[in-house]
């Protein structure tokens, strides 16, 4: 498999700063969206990276340095949990994809997007389904995104101790809800996220 297909397609048309795009946390019940966004240099492949869902925790902490290293440009954003209350998990993503590009130090001329939709954006772009599988600068974008997240869900946890965010990192797990039974929901719930857990009670 080509990691860079996409990537040289896009430079073939004449583009000179491809970044790619992805981003992390759409389904937790708490805390921000993160988006990433990488641009890297041409024929650029680093050894290890893969979608962030199919490394380690450990790899992924690795790799976030090496990536910021050999990347021409990286530039990492998010939406606030309020933002995703506000305007819905979908639109909070774009925003979050949207904040990345805009502050790469290198102005990207296109974007590839990771997933099937394509948020609005002011540069030409497009979307790439499971793009973190088949492009490098995604799957870049992947790690940085997860780690960032994973890296904030972690200081939340030391200020909201009794939630145990070190271990689930706002998703839905069993004890997650358990904890929110326990103590109710915390200034970084989405709100919009906890209408079963609502209803249930």
């Amino acid at each position: 498999m080509d990691w860079l297909l996409y990537e040289k397609s896009a430079a073939e048309k004449g583009y000179k700063a491809v970044c790619g795009v992805d981003e992390a946390g759409r389904g937790p019940l708490a805390g921000p969206v993160f988006a990433a966004a990488v641009i890297l240099p041409e024929n650029c492949i680093i050894e290890g990276v893969n979608d962030s869902k199919k490394i380690s925790e450990k790899k992924r902490e690795m790799l976030f340095d090496i990536i910021l290293e050999k990347a021409l440009a990286c530039s990492i954003a998010s939406a606030s949990e309020k933002e995703i209350d506000e305007i819905n998990i979908l639109n909070a993503t774009y925003l979050a994809m949207q904040r990345a590009i805009e502050g790469l130090e290198i102005k990207a001329d296109y974007a590839l997007i990771d997933g099937n939709r394509l948020p609005k954006l002011n540069i030409n772009a497009e979307c790439i389904v499971k793009g973190d599988a088949k492009s490098q600068s995604i799957a870049c974008a992947s790690i940085l995104a997860k780690v960032s997240r994973d890296r904030y869900m972690l200081e939340m946890a030391e200020k909201y101790p009794q939630y145990q965010f070190e271990k689930h990192k706002g998703y839905g797990t069993k004890l997650h809800y358990e904890m929110l039974d326990k103590f109710g929901e915390s200034e970084i719930h989405r709100k919009t996220f906890l209408k079963s857990w609502y209803n249930k009670k």
